[in-house]
């Protein structure tokens, strides 16, 4: 792919989210609509800005301003409150995803968050206040403000990666002023369960205290899955002086979870259906855990009404084990009766030490206003990862053929295969990687938001990234280092005829160094290579209307290169060059004082390319059409309903284009009752109709099975 020429001096990013009229909830009984700031009101002061890492924010608790308001920014965002995810049942980052446009999960073997951002299949593009998060595991939501979505590259403000898109989780942070505690309970039809509690201590003026938690007991609709997640964050926030306040927060994370990866496709290159509650793994094997210490500090000061500085810092230990058995072949032609499984252990020590720094500044130069936002950050990463591959005794490789049958002859290693010969599986006999990682990064940038006058705004930005990694090779003691220095530019136009409508054009640029989002490795050529770079042009509308509603549509070009799974190989990467342009458009709001409405919709249309151009084929994983829409109505007082629906348009799974995900439509539900002041009763329901659909798969042969009809009842009590 023709590498797009660097700008000198570009642009800015979706930085600065926080206008009411998109990031709001619905107002709850008696509420008054939140009013718009006028640009008189901006140009006075910043106000208190949020900065968190490398993000601006709204705080949604103290109702806190940005200089900018979102209809203002040239890029696709989404954001989802606290109150929404609650609202709508919400209990994982992919729940999220599917009703947010222009974005797509995929399985990410069982045991990550993976999603596909505009064609882009990520599984590092993760952040969390604004700092990187990149190690594979499933993120909870139970200590969350709210989650953001950016489309489109996001080098200038996130870095490396981000080619199709970033998600920011948002923590909650202790409220001054205020003591409440919100315990919630709920439970589902497969049987799991969970708790969470939301307590603050805020009595004192300028010191207040929060501690978010959670437990799950993990059930579902697949044999043998269960597991178990805690999550414990406790946080403080002081306010150090009438214009420096700080924010501290540790996290510990534990998880355990039963690896499920799915199903294969058939002759027609679709999952196939018999096959809908077969298991083809280890049920004692096939396991995934994590645990995790993040320790995250933010300190912000107000030099004057027209600068503002933040000092963030975050550093994380992960320790990551995942084991699992798959299917690797199936020829349902000539052996409908068996399968080929293969499979591997992988053990993940990940430190990440990230500290960096922002100044936002507010002036004029004649009649033309500024804001000004430099920042520099610098990162510290240590990542020790090893593999080793199945042996199964009786084929002396890594491959076994078993027949099909629920459940598969395999268990805790042992098992018959298809020829009725016992069979051992022994995970220590071939080490297939074990690598010693240590990545230096040093990044500077700057935008500048420029005023031109009422109605016209420049956005300009640039990002320096110096990337130094250093891979140590154990079993070859071999050692291999490569530096890449990348500039990042953005340049966003913005015009606004009216106060609430703004028409916006913008370019962007990304990188993704050779080693990868996981630093896999550099051997062989890789080491040799430049980064893969990204461009992307994008221009649309943002629309603030009848008060409580807003609409937002974008068309946009992609031109990438990024690592998807081989074919032939699920564990091996190729690196794929593809042209995706397509169109997003969502609308949510309060239509009225009983209805709130949340629609998305994208048309994604995509080819892979090569030296000589076109090569017919689809990227995989890129739905054509993607629909979804929610209602949520107030029948009475205490009493609600929501009912809504997700489309997903077929995909193919891999790419050569010779397996599919059907199309589907899974329909869910809510009811919502307020029993007292202190107590609400929720019930979700999900897939209403209970059809039977694949809404992912990570290779040819491995389908997730969605969920059939199920529910959830919680609880949820104030005091």
């Amino acid at each position: 792919m023709k590498r797009p020429t660097p700008l000198s001096l570009a642009a800015l990013s979706a930085l600065l989210f926080s206008h009411p009229a998109i990031a709001q909830d619905p107002p709850t009984e008696g509420e008054q609509e939140p009013q718009q700031s006028s640009e008189a009101e901006a140009n006075v002061d910043l106000g208190l800005l949020r900065v968190t890492g490398n993000v601006l924010y709204s705080d949604q608790i103290n109702a806190l301003k940005t200089p900018t308001p979102i209809r203002d920014v040239p890029q696709s965002l989404t954001i989802v409150t606290d109150e929404q995810i609650r609202l709508r049942g919400f209990d994982s980052i992919g729940d999220i995803v599917d009703y947010t446009p222009g974005v797509n999960n995929t399985q990410g073997e069982g045991h990550r968050d993976a999603i596909v951002f505009r064609g882009v299949r990520s599984t590092a593009d993760f952040f969390i206040d604004g700092m990187r998060d990149d190690v594979q595991y499933y993120r909870p939501l139970y200590n969350l403000e709210q989650v953001e979505i950016l489309r489109g590259p996001n080098a200038l403000l996130f870095g490396r990666g981000g080619t199709g898109g970033i998600l920011n989780r948002v923590t909650k942070k202790g409220v001054f002023g205020e003591d409440f505690t919100e315990v919630r309970g709920s439970i589902d039809s497969f049987g799991a369960y969970g708790a969470q509690l939301d307590s603050n201590f805020g009595g004192h003026d300028r010191v207040a205290f929060r501690i978010n938690a959670m437990y799950e007991s993990l059930n579902n609709h697949r044999d043998f899955y269960d597991g178990e997640r805690i999550g414990f964050n406790p946080t403080a926030r002081i306010e150090l002086s009438d214009r420096s306040l700080l924010d501290l927060s540790y996290e510990y994370l534990d998880h355990e979870r039963f690896i499920d990866r799915g199903i294969p496709t058939g002759s027609d290159g679709r999952p196939v259906e018999a096959f809908e509650d077969i298991v083809f793994a280890d049920p004692e094997q096939n396991l995934a855990t994590l645990d995790a210490h993040l320790f995250r500090a933010a300190l912000q000061h107000e030099f004057s009404a027209y600068l503002k500085g933040n000092l963030s810092a975050f550093y994380g230990e992960y320790d990551k084990y995942y084991g699992n058995v798959y299917v690797s072949g199936y020829d349902q032609a000539n052996s409908p009766d068996v399968v080929t499984l293969d499979g591997y252990i992988d053990d993940v020590e990940r430190k990440n030490l990230i500290v960096s720094g922002n100044l936002i500044g507010q002036f004029f130069t004649g009649s033309i206003e500024h804001t000004l936002i430099a920042g520099v950050e610098v990162i510290d990463t240590s990542s020790n990862q090893d593999r080793f591959d199945t042996f199964w005794s009786t084929t002396q490789d890594d491959n076994e053929i078993f027949s099909i049958a629920r459940p598969i002859n395999l268990r805790n290693n042992v098992g018959i295969n298809a020829f009725g010969q016992p069979t051992v599986n022994d995970y220590s006999a071939v080490l297939a990687d074990d690598t010693r990682v240590d990545i230096d990064v040093f990044s500077a940038y700057l935008q500048n938001e420029i005023q031109l006058n009422e109605k016209l705004d420049l956005i300009l930005g640039a990002r320096f990234d110096s990337f130094d990694i250093d891979v140590f090779n154990v079993p070859a003691d071999e050692r291999r280092s490569r530096k890449d220095e990348e500039i990042s530019p953005r340049a966003g136009l913005i015009f606004k005829p009216w106060e609430e409508i703004s028409f916006y054009a913008s370019y962007s640029e990304s990188f993704l160094p050779r080693s990868g989002e996981q630093y896999a490795n550099i051997n062989g050529d890789n080491n040799q290579l430049d980064p893969n770079t990204f461009s992307n042009l994008e221009a649309g509308i943002k629309w603030d209307f009848n008060q409580g509603m807003s609409f937002t549509a974008a068309i946009f070009e992609i031109e990438q290169s990024s690592p998807q799974v081989a074919d032939n190989d699920p564990e091996t990467l190729d690196v794929i060059d593809s042209e995706i342009t397509g169109f997003e458009a969502q609308i949510k709001g309060q239509v009225n004082d009983r209805w709130y409405l949340s629609a998305g919709y994208s048309y994604l249309d995509g080819e892979q390319v090569d030296r000589g151009g076109d090569t017919g084929l689809r990227p995989r994983e890129l739905p054509e059409h993607s629909f979804s829409i929610w209602n949520q109505l107030a029948i009475t007082e205490n009493f609600g309903i929501g009912i809504g629906l997700t489309y997903q348009d077929e995909t193919f799974i891999d790419n050569g284009n010779t397996a599919v995900l059907p199309s589907y439509t899974r329909v869910d539900a809510a009811a919502y009752y307020r029993v007292s002041d202190q107590l609400d009763l929720q019930l979700n329901i999900e897939n209403l109709t209970d059809e039977l659909y694949f809404p992912n798969a990570h290779a040819t042969h491995q389908a997730t099975v969605g969920a059939p009809l199920n529910a959830r009842l919680t609880a949820n009590y104030r005091f």
